[in-house]
């Protein structure tokens, strides 16, 4: 199921199966008859439609975000984000299946693809809303390095994708939905505050099984942590943070502030 999806380019229907096969692992769940998770041969990259043009992170075009333009860029560059969520949820199911784990960390997963795929087609409604769509626009090619660079590594791909990753998207959304409130946009700013609230419980999932396995190896986390962001993320980690929300998702100041570019800072 995590494969099919993996292999599947187009992002409505990508996101269609998604949410399908986390109906039918819900349903399984609820009956009492667990879908077997098994072990799989995912990709090492996703299919990917034909548009958008995947860039170089510095030759996107930066776009002002008081412009219909900067903010028909910044609903693509989310839904780009969206759509490489739920490769990234159905992908740690595939690829770290012979790991052995409880059950609840598949449901965690699942539900987290389910709603990132739910995410990805509010944001593809409020482009279309705006006579655009995803692919209008380049998009960013270093969304999967994470996962590549973290291919063979859960502990890696938990503290680099929610744990980072999703965790600086708690950080910036906030900005976005003012950007948008300020616009008199709506129904983008509902599909923000729907994203918003969610991610905090990704992260939370990415620092419950983070924990968990640090726990079952007897390994401190806040340096285990440490260690893995240095190895597997590209530069020091950008505040100003949310350390509310994050404090919420379990993520506590001592595991962020020590890798950050202070630079900028009081």
């Amino acid at each position: 199921m995590a494969c099919e999806v993996l292999c599947t380019a187009d992002g409505r229907e990508k996101t269609a199966l998604s949410r399908r096969y986390a109906e039918r692992w819900r349903e399984a769940r609820a009956a009492g008859a667990p879908i077997p998770v098994g072990t799989a041969n995912p990709p090492l990259r996703p299919a990917r439609p034909e548009k958008p043009e995947l860039l170089d992170p510095r030759d996107v075009p930066r776009r002002r975000p008081g412009s219909p333009q900067g903010q028909a860029a910044i609903l693509h560059a989310v839904a780009h984000i969206e759509l490489n969520a739920v490769d990234l949820h159905w992908d740690i199911i595939a690829r770290f299946g012979h790991v052995p784990m409880p059950m609840g960390f598949y449901d965690d997963w699942v539900k987290s693809a389910d709603e990132e795929a739910k995410h990805f087609n509010l944001i593809c409604d409020c482009l279309e809303a705006r006579d655009s769509h995803y692919g209008a626009l380049p998009a960013h090619a270093g969304m999967w390095r994470a996962a590549e660079d973290t291919a063979e590594d859960l502990m890696g791909r938990l503290a680099v994708v929610p744990m980072v990753l999703e965790a600086r998207g708690l950080d910036v959304t906030p900005g976005m939905i003012e950007i948008f409130r300020k616009a008199g946009d709506k129904q983008t700013v509902a599909a923000l505050d729907v994203i918003y609230a969610e991610e905090v419980h990704h992260v939370a999932y990415g620092s419950k099984w983070f924990h968990f396995l640090c726990g079952r190896e007897d390994r401190d986390p806040v340096t285990v942590f440490h260690d893995l962001v240095r190895r597997y993320f590209h530069g020091p980690l950008k505040p100003p943070f949310n350390e509310e929300k994050r404090a919420e998702a379990g993520l506590p100041p001592d595991f962020y502030w020590p890798l950050a570019d202070r630079s900028g800072t009081v």
